[in-house]
Parts: structure tokens; C-alpha cells; sequence
């Protein structure tokens, strides 16, 4: 790691830090207007009974220039936990230092060392840059499987009828 370089945990004071970064990822993926969560909600996810997600910083020469928060998931297939990868983001202007790699490398080391049968992580198909990065760590796409999502008014409504 370069010495320039640092990763820390996040704490209960870097849940500002947390919002920016979450708020510049989103920004920089189009999807700003879909980036309603608060302080408070990333308070409850990270530092609540029980967390729910972690989070680190990649600080330069003591600057925060980037941000990973991560959760768990399982496999059945498996019979092991997985790490999964919500957000990576890196300011642009610290880009192409190695820092990305650097996160994936110490997130990788963390689901090893936590017994992860795996580590997965979601990424937009027009997102070339980050595709590249990707293959060149190793990671494959991962064929025949395609993403669903409930939320909002249909997540509600199929809610509904679980009553």
C-alpha cells in the first residue's frame, strides 16, 4: 500500500462522511434522484443493534477519497456467507492510484478471513471504466442470472398480501 494511502473503519462521526460519498456515488451514476437515504438511516445501518452494514475509508495524506460499505448475505449453495459490495466509490480526481484495487484486495482478505464462500458485487452495464477494473481483479460477470427488485409501492403491495 502506498504510504500515501490509509484504510480505516468507519465510526459514528463519519456518518456525514458516509452520506457525501454515498450522495457523490449516486451523482456520478445518474441515480441521484434516487438517493433519499439520510444521516439517520445510515446510522441505524451501520452502527444500530445489530449493524447491518460496514463501512471503510480510504483517506490520502489523511483526506477521505473514498468509501466501501459492505454487508452479508448467504449462500445456500454453499452453506457460507458472502460478502457483498453495495458501494465502492472513488473520488476522480484520485483515481488510477491503485486505491479501488486496494479496497477490493482488503475486502477480499476480510471475506476470506471471515469464511466467505464468496465476495459479489452489482455493477451498470454502461459502466465501462469500472468493468475494465473488474476483469482486471479477476471478477466474472455472472452469466444466466439477471437482478429483480421489489421496492416501493409494489413491495408494499405484495406485503399486503402476506397479512
Amino acid at each position: 500500500m502506498p504510504p500515501e494511502l490509509r484504510l480505516r473503519d468507519a465510526t459514528p462521526a463519519d456518518i456525514p462522511l458516509v452520506n457525501r460519498f454515498v450522495r457523490a456515488l449516486a451523482d456520478y451514476e445518474k441515480l441521484l434522484h434516487e438517493a433519499v437515504a439520510t444521516e439517520d438511516d445510515f446510522r441505524r445501518l451501520l452502527f444500530g443493534d445489530p449493524p447491518r452494514a460496514w463501512a471503510l475509508f480510504a483517506e490520502w495524506e489523511g483526506e477521505p477519497v473514498g468509501l466501501a460499505l459492505w454487508y452479508y448475505s448467504i449462500s445456500t449453495f454453499l452453506g457460507r456467507p458472502s460478502l457483498y459490495v453495495e458501494d465502492v466509490f472513488v473520488e476522480p480526481a484520485h483515481r488510477n492510484k491503485g486505491i479501488g484495487r486496494i479496497i477490493f484486495a482488503h475486502l477480499a482478505k476480510r471475506a476470506v478471513e471471515e469464511g466467505c464462500g464468496r465476495m459479489e458485487w452489482s455493477v451498470l452495464d454502461w459502466n465501462a471504466p469500472s468493468i475494465a477494473f473488474y476483469r482486471s481483479i479477476g471478477a466474472r460477470p455472472k452469466q444466466g442470472w439477471t437482478l429483480q427488485r421489489l421496492s416501493g409501492e409494489d413491495l408494499a403491495a405484495l406485503a399486503r398480501q402476506g397479512s
